[in-house]
């Protein structure tokens, strides 16, 4: 923004944000890094994103693993359980060796209907 944040606008989006995190191997002890990341060239649903957390570029110029939390994949929706289908799908284009996440963020919102 060049030093002019004060001209940066801001605004809301009053759809639901959900993100799951994909953590390395070995979260929350001893931890995977160096893994390749593969799927990230791979299309998105629609309304997702993927944000980088722990990661690196290896000397090929490859994505690597370079923490627990690796990545999160986030998406809107207009209810909970829209925003968790596309998080999930997203996290469904992604994979490195010991990868995991948990399969149940966003159940109690949803159970509350």
């Amino acid at each position: 923004i060049d030093g002019r944040l004060d001209a940066a606008g801001a605004a809301w989006d009053p759809r639901v944000a959900l993100g799951v995190v994909l953590a390395a191997g070995g979260y929350p002890g001893e931890i995977r890094t160096g893994d390749v990341i593969e799927g990230l060239d791979t299309p998105l649903p629609e309304h997702a994103k993927v944000f980088h957390a722990g990661t690196r570029l290896d000397e090929a110029g490859r994505v690597v693993t370079a923490g627990g939390r690796v990545l999160c994949a986030t998406a809107l929706g207009e209810t909970v359980h829209e925003a968790q289908q596309r998080a999930y799908a997203a996290v469904e284009t992604i994979r490195f060796e010991g990868g995991f996440c948990r399969r149940d963020i966003g159940w109690r919102a949803i159970s509350r209907g």
